[in-house]
């Protein structure tokens, strides 16, 4: 499966937000979206999804105009992960997580036996079967934010759009969620995530683009786009990006 992106632009009305933009994403790989605020991500996210129509250029999804794709058939394909979700009633962990299942039903029919079983396995896969009879609105951050990724997963879709999944979350959820992130990947699911933190990038992606001033700054692998001099220019500010004797590479603010 493949989600390409060529000559893309996105914006609300006639207002242009990000211009110039061609990405192509294969499953199986983690593809990051780094910038600072108001930059046009989540806008990008939402002409990704099909949710907004693109102001020049085209989407396609394993080859065919996201435009010729009715909204069922793209749900089916690529699902939503939101960076917070609350709850208006205290719904269990299942009940969310069969929410994910809705592309595959029916006007008027019920989720089935079948459906029921693809809920238990997203809860397995991201090892928290335990919570399923958990009230959702209850559960930790870190813990909510999986009951998500479980839900998209719920539904079969080969690509999961995440849109800042560490936001607001504490270090250890932070951790936890990328290391499940990870391991989808692994899996052979792709995944396109947002992030403000370099170091989230660096931690679990394979590509990235650099977003800033309406158009995509550079892309590539990890090695072509996270070094000092970009990330500096991307964030106004002297960025340093240091190896450590593991072979790991993190950022710190420049001296």
């Amino acid at each position: 499966m493949s989600l390409v992106a060529e000559g893309l632009a996105v914006g609300h009305g006639e207002r242009t937000v990000v211009a110039g933009i061609s990405i192509a994403i294969a499953t199986g790989e983690v593809f990051c979206l780094l910038g600072p605020n108001g930059c046009g991500k989540t806008t990008l996210f939402r002409t990704l999804l099909g949710l907004l129509p693109p102001l020049a250029g085209t989407v396609n999804l394993d080859g065919t105009p996201m435009s010729a794709l009715s909204r069922r058939a793209i749900a089916r394909r690529i699902a939503y992960v939101p960076q917070a979700h609350s709850p208006a009633f205290p719904f269990t962990v299942s009940d969310v997580v069969l929410m994910g299942r809705t592309p595959h039903l029916g006007l008027f029919s019920r989720p089935g036996r079948e459906d029921r079983r693809r809920v238990d396995a997203a809860l397995s896969r991201l090892g928290i079967a335990g919570l399923a009879e958990a009230d959702y609105s209850r559960l930790s951050g870190g813990q909510r934010q999986l009951v998500l990724i479980a839900r998209a997963l719920a539904g079969d879709a080969g690509f999961l759009v995440m849109d800042e999944p560490t936001a607001s979350l504490d270090y250890g959820n932070q951790s936890l969620v990328l290391k499940q992130i990870r391991s989808l990947a692994g899996q052979g699911i792709g995944i396109l995530l947002s992030s403000h933190d370099p170091d989230h990038v660096l931690a679990i992606g394979d590509r990235a683009a650099l977003i800033r001033d309406g158009a995509i700054l550079r892309q590539g692998s990890l090695d072509q786009v996270m070094d000092s001099t970009l990330l500096s220019r991307l964030y106004d500010m002297a960025v340093e990006v240091v190896s450590l004797p593991d072979g790991r590479r993190v950022c710190l603010p420049g001296r």
